[in-house]
């Protein structure tokens, strides 16, 4: 299939792009790295009257340590996460969490705080986002607002963002030298999209954990945050029991979604699997 017909245009600044936002409202769509949007237009399950190019604004292209958190702009491309873009714990989790994106050539296009604007279940960087607590730029022509991704992420496909906002910029906390990570995905096939994925994020003092971050995707309409869990973490030295017993618990806590990929009573065996990966490695 092939697109419906639309107007393009290519801004070369912020203010052009929400100048254009503002005046297409609904009818019109950012495209950044398009990977995901170029495939409904193909199908035709998106039909924008306007195309609005980002790529000229050449300002929104960066990633920099700034106070305690790591910036990114709104042209980050996946591939920037191929090797850590910090250093520290959180260079590497990235650079851990990327490789399991799609496939190569869609790392090299598609971008970071699209994939947030998109809000599939299934992305790794909701995932990322979520756990972490991220916290999101969007801009409009009247103005701007910060908004945390608890706050962010309304559904499938659904987010804060709104027909005339832009998302510029997404903010991770920078982790301290005491923190490990682990991340565990399950696909059935290396690039497919993730039927469960758990990311693990511990801080450990004199063998432990003392504070703890906990986090489920691919298994119901929005990444999951699972603070309950991360407060039974805290204050215990990790082992295998206790990280059997946290994933039992994930297990029992999420009433997973059901499609044609998994039925709900196997994605409720892989919570508990990929929660228990990636505190395994985590405290590896």
């Amino acid at each position: 299939m092939k697109p419906a017909s639309f107007d393009y245009i290519r801004p070369g600044s912020r203010a052009e792009i929400l100048a254009a936002l503002a005046a297409h409202g609904d009818d019109g769509k950012i495209l950044a790295g398009g990977q995901s949007l170029v495939a409904a237009m193909n199908f035709r399950l998106a039909r924008p009257e306007v195309l609005i190019d980002i790529n000229g604004t050449k300002d929104l292209d960066y990633l920099q340590p700034s106070g305690d958190s790591l910036a990114i702009g709104a042209l980050t491309r996946h591939a920037a996460f191929h090797k850590p873009v910090v250093d520290g714990p959180l260079g590497l989790l990235l650079a851990k969490v990327v490789r399991n994106i799609a496939h190569y050539p869609i790392r090299q296009r598609g971008t970071f705080t699209g994939s947030l604007a998109h809000a599939d279940p299934a992305s790794e960087w909701c995932l990322v986002a979520t756990t972490l607590d991220a916290e999101m730029l969007i801009v409009n022509a009247d103005g701007e607002r910060r908004c945390r991704a608890g706050d962010f992420f309304k559904g499938t496909f659904t987010t804060a963002v709104g027909a005339q906002d832009l998302l510029t910029e997404v903010r991770l906390p920078l982790l301290d030298d005491g923190w490990r990570s682990g991340f565990y995905e399950f696909s059935r096939r290396a690039g497919d999209f993730a039927l469960a994925m758990s990311l693990a994020a511990l801080k450990l003092e004199n063998g432990c954990i003392t504070e703890a971050r906990l986090g489920v995707g691919g298994v119901a309409d929005r990444a999951i945050r699972l603070h309950a869990l991360e407060n039974e973490l805290a204050g215990k030295a990790p082992s295998r029991e206790l990280f059997e017993d946290v994933a039992a618990s994930a297990k029992a806590a999420i009433k997973p979604s059901e499609d044609i990929h998994a039925s709900a009573d196997y994605r409720r065996d892989l919570i508990r699997t990929v929660v228990l990966r990636a505190l395994t490695e985590a405290a590896a």
